[in-house]
Formats: structure tokens, sequence, C-alpha cells
């Protein structure tokens, strides 16, 4: 009786002690317990860039939508899709013109995230820099075809893009290499002069969208960034949706968004404009303090 008595006992402390024990992280779908690489929050994103059917389809259907979009939109005089605000002339009469963004809206810069997910490093200007100057980035499917198309209807096509003035040669050269339409003037980095307009936010692209808008009728925007469309990303996400409402009709219209699981102002409307002080002093906990179950 003794004996059964402390088998029990023991079995039950065991059990509690099992029970009271920190437990190993759950691990992703496929990760291995013993793997030799070291986590990294852009794996599966990178994966999805880079290797899904799903990916491709989806922004070869967005600029292929975006073609029947162009038609109707040059049938239409009145069709523009610049911000309320941003035009301060007519547009009526004067020529045609889209605006795409280049950073995973028409360049695949998967590649250059790839190598962040080998190293287990995060990216920096310098790297980021040294990566532009290869000009070797890809068209995203669809983007290409969409710019020919655009400028086969006479319609110029606009690059606006948060890169440095300092990275406009290669860039200029990876578009001409890959193809793209590239008329005189139309790539408009930060930093592009814009007389008598000054950007608040490195996000902003406002000052160059008006500038475009001085000659050209604007049909169309592309970008993977709320800062593609409208100035004010630099926000929380109260601020953002609210900042977005009125033009929430024009997505798949006139704006056409592309996805990015990468980076973008939505990563700092989580991390920098955390309300949460604790949250703010440590990204990745903000991140996961935004995960909801239902």
């Amino acid at each position: 009786m003794r004996h059964s008595l402390a088998i029990m006992l023991c079995t039950a402390c065991f059990l509690g002690a099992c029970a009271s024990a920190p437990q190993r992280p759950a691990m992703h779908a496929g990760e291995s317990a013993d793997s030799k690489y070291a986590g990294n929050d852009l794996l599966y994103a990178v994966a999805w860039m880079q290797t899904s059917i799903e990916h491709d389809l989806v922004y070869a259907g967005i600029y292929k939508m975006a073609e029947t979009q162009l038609l109707a939109a040059l049938a239409d005089p009145h069709w523009d899709a610049l911000p309320r605000g941003e035009r301060s002339n007519d547009a009526q009469g004067l020529p045609a013109a889209v605006i795409v963004d280049i950073d995973e809206t028409v360049f695949d810069n998967s590649p250059f995230e790839a190598r962040l997910v080998r190293d287990n490093v995060t990216s920096s200007k310098t790297a980021f820099a040294a990566w532009v100057r290869q000009a070797s980035a890809k068209p995203l499917p669809g983007a290409l075809e969409y710019a020919k198309f655009a400028a086969a209807h006479g319609v110029t096509v606009f690059y606006i893009s948060n890169r440095d003035e300092e990275m406009a040669d290669s860039t200029r050269a990876n578009l001409v290499a890959d193809g793209f339409p590239l008329a005189d003037g139309a790539m408009l980095n930060r930093g592009s002069p814009t007389p008598g307009c000054v950007e608040r936010s490195s996000d902003d692209k406002g000052c160059r969208r008006r500038l475009v808008a001085q000659k050209y009728r604007v049909l169309a925007m592309f970008g993977d960034n709320f800062a593609d469309f409208i100035d004010g990303a630099d926000a929380d996400n109260v601020a953002r949706a609210e900042r977005i409402a009125p033009y929430r009709g024009w997505f798949g219209e006139r704006w056409f968004a592309l996805p990015n699981p990468v980076y973008g102002s939505w990563v700092s409307a989580l991390t920098r404009h955390n309300p949460d002080k604790k949250l703010r002093a440590d990204p990745r906990a903000a991140i996961h303090a935004a995960l909801h179950e239902n």
C-alpha cells in the first residue's frame, strides 16, 4: 500500500512539473526542431513572393484589369485619378498619363529580400543602394505589359518612387534594360525638384503628383503602399483608415494596390505609431499585439 501510494505521489508530482514547465514555442508548418537556419520574419513572405503562382496571378490580374479601365478613362474627358486637392488646373484637354511606383509595383526586389533572409540581417540604406546599383531587378507579372499598353495608346508613364535621387541613374538604366517606356523627365525620385511645394513626410509623394498634374491628366495610379496614392501614410491605422475612406471606391477603377507583405507604412503604423510606449520600444511585440483571433 505504501509502495503504491509512493508511486501515485511521484506520478502526480511528475505530471504537475510537466504541466508547469515552459513549453517550446509552436513551430511553423514544415519547421524542423533542429533546423540549421535561424528564424527570420521575412522567410515566408519572400518565399511567397518568389515561388507562389498566387503571387503572379494577383499581379497579372490587377494589371490586366487596369488595361480595361485605362480604355474607359481615355474615353471620359472628366476622368482624373489624382486625390482631391492635388490639382489646381483644368485637366480637360491635357495629354494623358499614369503614375506608377517602382519597388514592388513594377520592379521585383525579392532577390534583395532573399539575401536578407540568407544572411539573417535587416535591410539598410547601404545594402539597398548596392542592390539598386546592380540594375538587375526584373519586372513583376503584368507590369511591363501594362506600361507598353499605356504607351501604345499615347499615355505617358510616370515613375514616382521614394528611391533617393542618388539612385536615379541606376534606376533609369534598370527600367530601360527591362524594356519599360521612359520619357524624358518621367522618373521622379525622392529629392526630385518640386518648385513651390515641400513634401511634409519622407513617405509623401503629393508634390511630385502635383508636378505631373500641371501638364497631364492622370488616368490611373499604382502602388504597394498607402503613400503611392495619397499623403498621410506616416500615421496610425485609425488616421490612415480615415484618410483613405473617401477613396475606397477608386480602388480597382483609378487606383490599383499591389501586395507587399515585406515592408511598408503598414509596419510603422503598428510599431512607430503605436499608442503604447512599451510596444513602441519593442516592434516585434507591437506586431504580435496587433494579431487577433476573432
